[in-house]
Formats: C-alpha cells, structure tokens, sequence
C-alpha cells in the first residue's frame, strides 16, 4: 500500500522543460506530451486531445510572451495515476484581462493570421484549464487531463 504523497512508479512521474520561445520548440514539447501521456495507454483521442491543448498553450506563449525579444518558457509536466498535469510558464509581458482574452475570437494580433481560439482549444481538449497571469510578469497555464475517463463512466457501451 502506497503512503500519503507517494507515487506509483509506472503512473507517476514528472518532468520539467525550459526552452526559449522559438517556433520550433512547439513541435518538441507536443512531441514529449504524447510520449510523456502514453505509459498511461491512452486512446488516439485522448492523445490528439492532450497534444492539442498542450500545442496551444505553448504557442500562445511562444507568440505573445515575448513579442519584441526572445525568452524563456517552462513546462512541466507531472503524472499521477490517470491524471496528467502541465503547466507551461513564461515571464513575458502578461496578459492585462485574462478573462477577455479566453473569449472564442479575442486575439491581440490583428496584423497576424491568428484565429483567437489558443484558450478555445485548450477548454476543448482538457479536461481542466487555470490562467494566472501578471502584466509585465508573465503567464502560467495550467491544463489536466484525465487518461481513461471514458472507461470509468460507463462509455464502453
């Protein structure tokens, strides 16, 4: 029997990531998030949904963190039986309205293709998502996801 704040060794772990908010660190970080998640054997859904949640939230800050110089980004991810939780941080300018900027649509970058739907995308795919965010201090994001949900609600049917 486990004690109190102990970890079962397959399905618990962690793993911390610091990165410089360069395009191309996106594709590394969704790459370690599916790798991370499958010791947990999830479905191809809940992959493609854990990878698309992680993408947004890290390009979100690989765009708007750092918009007139470059900087660090930390992600990290801990594991706990079927619950999977990332936190990606920056200490870039910072969202002034956090609510506002989680509306469907809202995007501070009108002269770039961007769609407004980074924090959309992270609701849809997670099964949990937390914003702090401090102008000129920076942004944590926060997103769970639960491997197996579907299994324990009965939607083997």
């Amino acid at each position: 029997m486990r004690q109190a704040g102990e970890t079962n060794s397959k399905t618990g772990n962690s793993l911390k990531m610091v990165f410089r908010n360069h395009p191309e660190n996106e594709k590394i970080v969704r790459t370690t998030a599916a790798v991370f998640a499958s010791v947990l054997d999830p479905t191809l859904e809940e992959i493609s949904d854990f990878k698309t949640a992680v993408s947004e939230a890290v390009t979100n800050a690989i765009i708007h963190a750092y918009p007139k110089t470059g900087g660090d980004i930390e992600t990290y991810f801990k594991r706990e039986d079927k619950k999977i939780t990332v936190t990606i941080t920056d200490y870039g300018i910072g969202i002034k309205d956090v609510e506002k900027s989680m509306q469907p649509l809202y995007t501070t970058l009108h002269t770039q293709e961007r769609s407004g739907m980074g924090f959309t995308f992270m609701e849809a795919f997670a099964d949990e998502v937390k914003v702090k965010s401090e102008p000129g201090k920076g942004t944590t994001v926060k997103l769970i996801k639960i491997i197996g949900k579907e299994e324990e609600c009965g939607q083997d049917l």
